[in-house]
């Protein structure tokens, strides 16, 4: 993926929702999503000591929302009705997850993190040797 044509797409996109109509962009959004899903792209991230926050990446996840429709998802014997599925693979990947804890497809979660029951939303990066403890909620942003 080309950075900076997908920031340049994304940035168009957030001010113009009728960009979305476009598969090109659409494409675009999708593969950002899964770029974050697979921990190779951060909504923040520290450079030079600093934290900084990419705001297209959030566009992204934004636009993503918009263009996703409802729809019955099911995983743990909970029914959903929503726009993101959950994760799931957690044991090929190395996450424990313990029921209820629930991560969104476009979070990253490092192999050897452990989710007590908790949520993490899509944008979210869980480090390995994290916990989430439970009741805990990792933001997308």
């Amino acid at each position: 993926m080309d950075k900076a044509r997908a920031k340049q797409l994304m940035e168009a996109a957030y001010q113009d929702h009728q960009l979305l109509m476009d598969s090109s962009v659409q494409h675009a959004i999708e593969e950002v999503i899964e770029l974050l899903d697979q921990g190779k792209l951060r909504v923040c991230e520290k450079i030079d000591g600093q934290w900084q926050t990419h705001a297209w990446v959030k566009q992204a996840i934004y636009l993503y929302f918009a263009m996703r429709p409802l729809s019955p998802m099911e995983g743990g014997g909970f029914s959903f009705y929503d726009k993101i599925p959950i994760k799931k693979n957690h044991a090929e990947v190395g996450v424990r997850v313990v029921p209820p804890a629930v991560a969104r497809y476009g979070s990253y979660l490092e192999p050897g993190c452990i989710l007590m029951p908790s949520y993490v939303n899509i944008g979210a990066y869980v480090g390995a040797g994290t916990l989430v403890d439970t009741f805990a909620t990792v933001g997308s942003c």
